[in-house]
């Protein structure tokens, strides 16, 4: 019976109800040792659901993908059913195949499809226990899965300590202890002949806590300290009664703990212990063994392995080592030989060497740099300590434990490693640490003194920490950044790949540094230059997405997109779950710039899914950027307020606008748009002021800085920004900019000329595809129009800008046109609704994908969804556009830049 959690039960037979009946979900029951999870688990009403059981194993933690493997160890005769790519994944992580996945999301997505597979036979939940012991790559692969399952009836349910298995973005359940009632049932039925004060002290101890009612009456005394301390102190009471061969047994499972009986067997037997043993140990209750062994609970296993001796502890996991003698069991042979070895010895770490490499091919970072950890500390020559530690080091930054990174990097440098590849590799460890801390003049001094070690015996690797010297110098300062070009300058070495994209990069800082270009021949300003730079150096991490960024700076949103388009593209086919928010960041960002408000919106909304499904928190962030743009251009208002708190919120110190300057720019265009011009000019001027100015964002609100100013009779409050955007169009020689800046010109300028400048401007927008620019110049001149009592042609271009901005769904902007055109003479007809604009941005992605012949399946494998999700989005999309068929698709028109 299960005593007091009538109210626990109901939610997760909700959750389970919710499945059998096609939906989906997840839950995390949270809660100390001891306080029922399991029991929750066991009798949660699982009729009619298909089950899939797993749990974490402590000494499996190392282990990648060990806790997903024994989940799916009974379905894995499906993963032919899944996409090629998917299938491959999933084989290289669970070890039947040969490994080299690029992305550890993958295999998330892998799980997801080979779920939603499995759900076609009727619904199913995974149960997984002890889930805070799960290895890193298996959490992040169930945790993708639980927070992007979506329209098949599947359930994920979990049950984790307090102290474990972080799961944000799932729901959680915390469970309390018994109440009064429940507690006092319980521990009558388990100690019945109890005096009243000896059940009053159980009581009082035990504050509800299910097992500590269960084994507390048995500790005659109170010893105090924590409940879980005195709960194992109980059970290691009742071992040591136990004769020292079952004590051997129990000490084999403590340190082997994956419930492998033959594998247990064989280890006892190499300590004089065996199967009788093992049933005695059943029949004192501490375990269970059917087919497998486990410890009835935890605790037992803390309390068994706590009361090990250092010595027998050696003399377990080397028996456990010689027991582990199949192929598939190297890596744990390899850790027990680990846990039994004193002091150095060669040959056992470079086993454990080769189990990390192994890991880290599989994308288990964390488990990776955990082996390569202590195969340096078994390594006696100093030479192979240091590169195993330098390797250490470089996984634990892939894993994403920055702080775990830095702190072996720093060790690592303590030795003073005389190879100076060796050093720079630690450099940049170290200095990509001190980046994502905010610490940024560290960071650069590293890259530079790095880059400064290895300049006379490895050039491409001198001129590649230089490059993100100065992309470190870029966020750092002025100083930073001029030392930064003048070392690259330097540097430079004609044939190597990187020397275009370090021209480029010199060439993008001009106007800050005030350093001419050194006359390199190239004209920056075609297109093509950038794209022939980003892919000559495609065999650099991160070229072309660098490249893509050095577009918005110089103004060519079109290489942005090109490029962004490319490696969200290559990140689909080769399954890179994990690099899509950052490429779709900058897809996002660049049609945001180019005004194309649909596409941008499908591109941040994907991007964000993503990013909270893959719990990659420096993108969820990143992405309220375009976010706050795009809200700021619909107008709302309560929206665009709470992701720039929310962003302000986040700075720890510091000047706020330099260090998210966009916070500032989408709230000025947000108060542009609705017509409070002075609020407008208060929220740009920061940008305009000390190192801000030199941001990205703060030139390209630049022009709406000078319309705020002007409009608030205070045009001066612009004119040395405007100044400096004029130089940024000098150096940029873009169309659309030679446009704006003619725009501004008009603002700033005498009457006599703004007509021209306006006709001007408008004349190159009719050329270049920028929506957004086009009608705000459009409103412009139809306002100046009206105001020189030119009221026919002011309606003309007032009519433009109206339709302009309803196409974009830019509401403030075209509730101003249509009261320009109102008081021009002309009410304007409201716009009917084309079709895109009822659809949300994922069902619009979807539909264009449908209408272009694409499969449910194909879309699924594009986007990272389940087929059955895609079905349900499809499902809400016909009636919004009035079809009935996937064949009626490819009429509509459903717009594109």
């Amino acid at each position: 019976m299960l005593y007091g959690r009538d109210a626990e039960l109901a939610v997760v037979g909700k959750l389970l109800d919710t499945v059998r009946s096609g939906g989906s979900g997840a839950l995390v029951l949270r809660g100390e040792p001891g306080i029922g999870k399991t029991a929750l688990l066991e009798h949660a009403d699982t009729s009619g659901l298909r089950v899939l059981r797993g749990v974490g194993v402590e000494s499996e933690a190392e282990l990648p993908f060990a806790g997903l493997h024994l989940l799916l160890h009974p379905v894995l005769d499906r993963l032919d059913a899944l996409p090629t790519v998917q299938a491959e994944a999933l084989r290289g992580a669970l070890g039947l195949a040969a490994a080299g996945v690029p992305d550890r999301f993958l295999v998330g997505l892998a799980l997801l499809s080979l779920l939603s597979e499995l759900a076609d036979d009727g619904p199913l939940v995974a149960v997984v226990d002890d889930a805070q012991w799960l290895d890193r790559a298996s959490a992040d692969a169930l945790l993708f899965t639980a927070r992007r399952v979506g329209a098949e009836p599947v359930g994920l349910l979990f049950a984790a300590r307090t102290d474990g298995f972080p799961a944000p973005g799932v729901p959680e359940l915390p469970l309390p202890g018994l109440d009064p009632s429940a507690a006092a049932a319980l521990l009558a039925e388990h100690a019945a002949d109890l005096d009243a004060g000896a059940r009053y002290r159980v009581l009082a101890e035990a504050v509800g806590n299910p097992l500590a009612l269960i084994e507390l009456p048995a500790v005659a005394v109170s010893a105090g300290g924590a409940l879980p301390d005195r709960l194992r102190d109980a059970f290691q009471a009742r071992v040591r009664t136990l004769p020292d061969s079952v004590r051997t047994v129990l000490e084999v499972v403590a340190a082997d703990d994956t419930g492998d009986l033959a594998v247990v067997l064989r280890a006892a037997g190499k300590l004089g212990a065996g199967g009788a043993e093992l049933d005695a140990a059943v029949r004192a209750g501490l375990v269970t063994a059917d087919g497998t062994v486990s410890f009835r609970h935890p605790l037992v296993r803390a309390a068994v392995w706590h009361g090990t001796p250092p010595g027998r502890r050696i003399a377990v996991h080397d028996a456990l080592a010689a027991a582990l003698d199949r192929p598939g069991d190297a890596d744990r042979r390899a850790w027990h030989l680990a846990s039994a070895t004193i002091g150095t010895d060669e040959g056992v770490a470079a086993e454990l060497e080769r189990t990390a490499a192994w890991a880290g091919e599989r994308s288990g970072h964390a488990a990776a740099a955990a082996a390569y950890e202590r195969a340096a500390q078994l390594t006696a020559e100093p030479a192979a300590h240091l590169r195993r530690l330098t390797l250490a080091a470089e996984a634990a930054a892939e894993a994403g434990d920055l702080d775990r990174s830095d702190t072996l990097a720093a060790l690592a440098e303590r030795s003073g490693p005389e190879d100076p590849l060796l050093a720079a590799r630690l450099t940049a460890v170290r200095a990509a640490a001190d980046f994502w801390r905010g610490t940024l003049p560290s960071a650069h001094e590293r890259l530079l003194h790095g880059a400064a070690r290895v300049a006379s015996t490895d050039q491409h690797l001198a001129l590649s920490l230089l490059v993100e010297a100065l992309h470190v110098g870029w966020y750092a300062g002025e100083r930073q950044l001029s030392e930064s070009v003048a070392r690259l300058r330097s540097a430079l070495v004609p044939d190597d790949p990187l020397t275009p994209l370090a021209r480029l990069l010199m060439h993008a800082v001009t106007p800050i540094v005030g350093v001419a270009d050194d006359g390199d021949g190239i004209d920056w300003a075609a297109s093509g230059a950038m794209i022939a730079a980003a892919r000559g150096a495609a065999n650099e991490p991160g070229a072309a997405i660098l490249v893509a960024g050095l577009g918005l700076v110089l103004g060519q949103e079109t290489v942005t997109v090109e490029l962004a388009e490319e490696q969200v593209e290559l990140a689909r086919r080769q399954g890179r779950v994990g690099w899509l928010p950052q490429a779709l960041f900058y897809l996002a960002c660049g049609r945001q710039f180019a005004g194309w408000q649909a596409e941008a919106a499908a591109a941040t909304e994907e991007a964000l899914a993503i990013a909270r499904d893959t719990d990659q928190r420096q993108w969820i962030d990143r992405l309220g950027e375009p976010l706050a743009y795009l809200t700021a251009v619909a107008g709302d208002e309560d929206g665009c307020r709470r992701i720039t708190d929310e962003a302000l919120a986040r700075v720890a110190g510091g000047d706020p606008a330099w260090q998210v300057p966009w916070v500032y720019a989408a709230r000025g265009l947000l108060e542009l748009g609705r017509g409070r011009a002075e609020s407008a000019l208060a929220s740009l001027a920061p940008l305009a002021e000390g190192r801000a100015r030199f941001h990205i964002s703060a030139t390209r609100s630049t022009p709406d800085l000078v319309e705020a100013a002007v409009r608030a009779g205070r045009p001066d409050a612009a004119a040395e920004a405007f100044a400096q955007y004029r130089r940024w169009a000098a150096h940029a020689r873009q169309p659309w900019i030679d446009a704006v800046v003619l725009r501004c010109q008009a603002l700033l300028g005498p009457d006599e000329t703004a007509g021209e400048s306006y006709a001007a401007a408008l004349s190159a927008y009719r050329r270049l595809n920028r929506p957004f620019d086009e009608a705000r110049t459009a409103l412009l001149y139809g306002e100046w129009l009206r105001r020189a009592r030119r009221r026919a042609e002011a309606r003309t271009y007032l009519a433009a800008a109206v339709d302009g901005f309803e196409k974009l769904g830019a509401a403030p902007w075209a509730a101003r046109a249509r009261t320009e055109l109102g008081a021009a003479g002309t009410p304007a007809p409201r716009r009917p609704t084309g079709p895109a604009a009822r659809l949300t941005p994922q069902e619009l992605q979807i539909v264009t994908l449908a209408a272009a012949g694409l499969s449910n399946k194909d879309i699924a494998t594009r986007l990272f969804l389940s087929a059955r999700t895609v079905g349900y989005h499809l499902y809400k999309a016909y009636p919004k556009l009035g079809v009935v068929s996937r064949a009626e698709l490819a009429e509509l028109d459903l717009g594109s830049p």
